[in-house]
């Protein structure tokens, strides 16, 4: 008994929404948002710890949902992971209008949130 116990539970646990191309993206996108949110001036605080903070949770509900056993559980969690990516989106768009992001780059990081969110669709209905 004791050595199945000790085989079970002595290898490390594989984490499989690492080898996912959405958890990739939004760990990438979460570090470029980490990036940008360095170089806003003082006084911007709040948005760049919002912004870092609904960036991160996107790829951490994709870890949470895959955790999850029953498929139910899973979707809930890619759905808040999408609604994180919504989410970005408004705050960006202030970051623009406050000219602390050119529209290129509001248009770039915008493209990477929707093709996040059509990853995410695609999981959630799977």
């Amino acid at each position: 008994m004791w050595s199945i116990f000790y085989y079970l539970f002595s290898k490390s646990m594989p984490f499989i929404f690492e080898k996912l191309d959405v958890y990739k993206k939004a760990v990438d996108f979460a570090d470029k948002i980490s990036e940008l949110t360095k170089n806003l001036p003082k006084g911007n605080y709040y948005l760049a710890g919002r912004l870092n903070r609904v960036a991160l949770s996107i790829s951490t509900n994709i870890a949470k949902g895959n955790g999850r056993y029953h498929k139910s559980d899973r979707i809930s969690f890619f759905r808040i992971s999408r609604g994180s990516a919504f989410e970005c989106v408004p705050i960006l768009d202030l970051c623009r209008r406050k000219q602390l992001i050119g529209e290129e780059k509001f248009n770039s990081l915008k493209n990477e949130l929707e093709g996040i969110c059509k990853m995410l669709s695609g999981l959630i209905n799977y």
